[in-house]
C-alpha cells in the first residue's frame, strides 16, 4: 500500500464522527490492528500534519468542535456558597449530562482551585486548543463578570456564563409570554427585581434589551433597595441604583407590574402580592423555597401569573431550556462567540414554541390532556423533544446573520433532521414514558425470577423508582442467582406458591378460581394444583390487588401466558377477544401496531374492536391516536373481499366513536405520505396528521411488519401489550434483554396507572418491601 494511501485512510479514519460535518457519522471503530494502527501511530500522524497546516483541519480531525467545558472554581455552587472546587464537582458533573442527554454535546468538567480572577482567566485560555465552548458555571460575583468579559475579549470559542444568562435567557421568554397573556407592553411596566446577585443583573439587562425601559427597575440586595445615596454599594451595583431613596420592599411592590425574585424563599407576602398593580406577574425564581409559594400567590391574586424554579408547579424556569441548546447553534457554525443577538434568538424561539401546539409525547410526560399557552404554559416544558430543533437553529442563524460564525449553514431542512438524529425521538419517548411510571409506581409481579435478567431489570426498575417488583420462585434459588451475580434483592419480596407458608393464600385464590372456572372444565382438585404455577398465581395477585401488574413470558410459549389471564382476570366488559399490540421507538416518534400477536382473521366486527382497544391504549400513554387501517387497496380502490372488511372495520369504529381520528382503508406509502395523501385523497380525516397508530387487516400482515421494523433497525419495541384485559399482564418476547424487560414493565406501570386499584393483601403488607413501598409513596 502507497503511503498516500495509508494517509488517505488515516485521514479519513480521524474524519469519522466529527461534527465540523452536519452529517452525523457512526463513531469510529477500534476493533483491529489496521483500526489501531489509524487511530494512534504511525497513522496519527497524517491529521497532526494536516492540522498544523491549516489549524482550522483540528475541526474536521479532532473531537474539539462538540466538546464543551464546564468550569467552576466552586465559590457559588448552588445556595450553599463557596464550598469549593472538589465539592462542586458533583454540579458539573451532573451539567455535562445534561448537555448530553438534550443536545448530544461532549463535556469535560474542569474544577479549578484558584480564586484569583486574572489568574483563573490565564487558565482558561489555555485550555483554548482543547474545546469548542467554555461553560462558566457557579463562580461568585463580582469576580465572575470580570472573568467571563476577559474571556469573551481573549478566546476565538463561545464563552458563557450560565448562572448569569441562562436564568436571563429562559425567564425572559417566559416574560414575553405573560406580558402578551396580560395585555402589557413591556416598555411601560414597573419591574421589581429582588436579588442583586450575577443573576439578576443578567435579568435586568436582557429585559432592556428586549425593550424595557431602565428608569422602570427597582433592584433589592440584601441589605435593601438600590440607590444611589448608599454608601456600602459595590461598584457593579451602581448602575442598578434607580431608587430615591430608602424604602421596603412592601413599598417598592405598591402597584409594580412584575416581580422578579432571584433571592431567598418566602421573603414575599400575599399582602405584597395583592398590592401589585392590575393582572401582576410574579417570578418567584428562588430554589428549593421561592419567594412566595406558587398556592400563596395564586390565593392572593386570582389574576396573577406565577412561575417559579420548581418543577411541581406550571411555569418552571429551568436553565436546561437554553444552555444545552445555544451550545449547539454556537458549536454547529464555529461561531467564535455567544453574542446578543444570539441570546435574543433564543428568547424569542423559546417564546415562540410555548404558543404551538404540544405534542402528544409531553403531555404524557407531565400527566396532562392537553397543555397548551396560558396562564399556566407560558414556557416550553424541559422534556419537549422540539427544543433541540427549535432553539439551536435560531441561535445558529443569529450568530451567522450577526457575523460570529465561521461556518455557515446552507440546508436549513438538513440541519434540522440532523439535529432530531443526534439524539432520536425514540429515546426521548422512553424517557418520558418512564418520567409518567416514576410518578405514580406500582407493584409489578415477576412470574419467571430464577432468571438472571429478570433479576438485573428489577434492581434497575426498584433503583431508578419506576416500579416496586415481587419475586415468584424458589427462594433459595432466585437469592443464589442474585448474589451470584451481584444483584442487589434486599428487601424486594420473594413468594414460592408451592411453598407451605403460600398455602393460606393458594386456598383463597383456588376457591376463586373455582367459582370462575368451575363449569369450564376445572374441578376443586385442579383448581388448588394450579394455584402452584406462577402464572396463575401471578394473575391471581394482580386480580386479589396484591399486584398492579404482572410481567411474564421470558421462558413460556405465548399460548401459556395468556391462558392464565383470560382464565383469572378475564377481559373487559364488552370485549369478546383480546389482541396484542406492540409500540415500536422510531426515529419519527412512538408508533402503535396492533394486532400483532392474537387474532389470525379477524371479521370486521373483531377488527373494529381490535381497533378501539388499540385506540384506548394509546390514549392510556396521554397520546391521541391517530390512526390508519391498512390494506393493499385506498378507498375502495380494490373491490376484494380483503379491502372491502377493513373498510366496513373502519364504518364501524366510526359509528361506535365518531371522535376518533381513523381512516381506511389505505395503503401505508399512503398513510405516512402527507403529500400523496392531500393530493390524491384530500377527503381524507388523515391529511395533515402525522399517522402514529397502524391496523393491519390479519395476524401474518402485522407480524410480518413488525419483525422487518424490528430486524431492520427501523426502531426498538416494546411488546407485545394485551389489550382487554381488565387489568394488566403483559408479555415478554422469548429471550428479551434487560433492556427490553424494563421498558415493558415501564409501559406495564403506565398501563396500570390508568387501571383501579384494589385493596392490598395482608401477605404483601406484612412484607419488609411493603414498608418501604409506603414510605417512598
Amino acid at each position: 500500500m502507497s503511503n498516500e494511501l495509508r494517509k488517505q485512510q488515516a485521514l479519513e479514519y480521524h474524519a469519522k464522527g466529527r461534527p465540523g460535518k452536519i452529517e452525523v457519522i457512526p463513531t469510529k471503530e477500534a476493533k483491529t490492528q489496521r483500526d489501531l494502527s489509524l487511530a494512534y501511530s504511525p497513522g496519527v500522524a497524517a491529521p497532526c500534519l494536516e492540522i498544523a497546516e491549516n489549524i482550522e483541519n483540528v475541526y474536521k480531525y479532532t473531537a474539539k468542535g462538540n466538546l464543551v467545558a464546564v468550569i467552576s472554581n466552586g465559590t457559588a455552587v448552588l445556595g450553599l456558597g463557596d464550598i469549593g472546587p472538589e465539592a462542586g464537582k458533583p454540579v458539573m458533573e451532573g451539567k455535562g449530562v445534561l448537555f448530553k442527554i438534550f443536545a448530544d454535546i461532549d463535556v469535560f468538567d474542569i474544577e479549578i482551585n484558584e480564586k484569583d480572577p486574572v489568574k483563573f482567566v490565564e487558565i482558561v485560555k489555555a485550555l483554548e486548543p482543547t474545546f469548542g465552548g467554555i461553560n462558566l458555571e457557579d463562580i461568585k460575583a463580582p469576580e465572575c463578570f470580570y472573568i467571563e468579559r476577559e474571556l469573551k475579549k481573549q478566546m476565538n470559542i463561545p464563552v458563557m456564563h450560565d448562572d448569569q444568562h441562562g436564568t436571563a435567557i429562559i425567564s425572559a421568554a417566559a416574560l414575553l409570554n405573560a406580558l402578551e397573556i396580560q395585555k402589557k407592553k413591556i416598555d411601560k411596566v414597573k419591574f421589581v427585581v429582588n436579588g442583586a446577585g450575577a443573576a439578576a443583573m443578567a435579568c435586568t439587562l436582557l429585559y432592556e434589551a428586549l425593550g424595557a425601559k431602565h428608569d422602570n427597575f427597582l433592584m433589592f440586595d440584601r441589605k435593601g433597595v438600590l440607590h444611589k445615596g448608599r454608601t456600602d454599594l459595590e461598584e457593579f451595583k451602581l448602575k442598578f441604583a434607580n431608587a430615591k431613596g430608602e424604602m421596603t420592599l412592601t413599598q417598592a411592590m405598591k402597584d409594580a407590574d412584575v416581580f422578579i425574585g432571584l433571592s431567598a424563599g418566602n421573603c414575599v407576602t400575599q399582602d405584597m402580592v395583592k398590592g401589585m398593580a392590575k393582572n401582576p406577574i410574579v417570578f418567584a425564581m428562588a430554589n428549593p423555597d421561592p419567594e412566595i409559594s406558587w398556592d400563596d400567590a395564586k390565593a392572593a391574586r386570582k389574576d396573577v401569573i406565577m412561575a417559579t424554579g420548581r418543577s411541581d408547579y406550571p411555569n418552571q424556569v429551568n436553565n436546561v431550556l437554553g444552555f444545552p441548546y445555544i451550545f449547539r447553534g454556537a458549536l454547529d457554525v464555529r461561531s467564535t462567540h455567544i453574542n446578543e443577538e444570539m441570546k435574543l434568538a433564543a428568547v424569542r424561539a423559546l417564546a415562540e414554541l410555548a404558543k404551538t401546539p404540544v405534542p402528544d409525547i409531553v403531555n404524557m410526560a407531565y400527566n396532562e390532556k392537553n397543555i397548551s399557552f396560558g396562564e399556566n404554559y407560558i414556557i416550553p416544558k424541559p422534556l419537549d423533544p422540539r427544543l433541540l430543533a427549535t432553539v439551536a437553529p435560531a441561535v445558529a442563524q443569529a450568530a451567522m446573520e450577526s457575523g460570529v460564525a465561521r461556518q455557515p449553514i446552507t440546508s436549513w431542512d438538513t440541519y434540522v433532521t440532523n439535529l432530531n438524529k443526534r439524539l432520536g425521538l425514540d429515546n426521548q419517548v422512553m424517557r418520558i414514558i418512564g418520567n409518567k411510571a416514576r410518578r405514580d409506581p406500582k407493584r409489578i409481579v415477576f412470574a419467571e425470577a430464577d432468571n438472571v435478567k429478570i433479576l438485573k431489570a428489577a434492581q434497575i426498575i426498584f433503583d431508578e423508582g419506576i416500579g416496586y417488583p415481587i419475586f415468584l420462585g424458589d427462594v433459595a434459588k432466585i437469592k443464589t442467582i442474585a448474589e451470584t451475580n451481584g444483584i442487589d434483592i434486599e428487601g424486594i419480596p420473594i413468594f414460592d406458591p408451592r411453598s407451605e407458608e403460600m398455602e393460606e393464600r393458594r386456598t383463597v385464590y383456588s376457591e376463586s378460581f373455582l367459582a370462575k372456572r368451575g363449569r369450564k372444565g376445572f374441578n376443586a382438585y385442579e383448581a388448588k394444583k394450579v394455584m402452584k404455577d406462577r402464572n396463575y398465581y401471578g394473575c391471581m395477585m394482580v386480580e386479589f390487588g396484591d399486584a398492579d401488574c404482572m410481567i411474564s413470558g421470558l421462558a413460556k410459549n405465548y399460548p401459556d401466558t395468556i391462558r392464565p389471564a383470560l382464565q383469572t382476570i378475564g377481559t373487559e366488559e364488552g370485549v369478546e377477544k383480546i389482541a396484542g399490540m406492540y409500540l415500536m421507538l422510531t426515529k419519527r416518534g412512538p408508533l402503535f401496531l396492533g394486532d400483532t400477536t392474537v387474532n389470525f382473521n379477524p371479521t370486521a366486527e373483531e377488527l373494529a374492536e381490535i381497533t378501539l382497544m388499540v385506540a384506548k391504549e394509546v390514549k392510556h400513554f396521554n397520546i391521541t391516536p391517530r390512526i390508519a387501517m391498512l390494506s393493499y387497496s385506498n378507498f375502495g380502490s380494490s373491490n376484494s373481499k380483503e379491502a372491502a372488511l377493513v373498510a366496513k372495520a373502519r364504518a364501524i369504529v366510526k359509528e361506535k366513536m365518531p371522535s376518533l381520528i381513523v381512516d381506511g382503508e389505505m395503503q401505508a406509502s399512503v398513510a405516512f405520505n402527507r403529500d400523496l395523501m392531500k393530493e390524491n385523497y384530500p377527503f381524507s380525516e388523515l391529511v395533515d396528521k402525522d399517522v402514529n397508530t397502524l391496523i393491519f387487516p390479519n395476524l401474518a400482515a402485522g407480524n410480518i411488519a413488525y419483525n422487518l421494523l424490528k430486524e431492520l433497525d427501523s426502531g426498538d419495541a416494546i411488546g407485545p401489550i394485551l389489550l382487554g384485559l381488565k387489568k394488566p399482564v403483559h408479555i415478554l418476547q422469548l429471550g428479551s434483554s434487560v433492556r427490553s424487560i424494563i421498558n415493558m414493565a415501564t409501559v406495564a406501570v403506565v398501563d396500570a396507572q390508568s387501571k383501579s386499584e384494589s385493596p392490598t393483601s395482608d401477605i404483601v403488607k406484612r412484607s419488609k418491601w411493603w414498608k418501604r413501598f409506603k414510605k417512598s409513596k
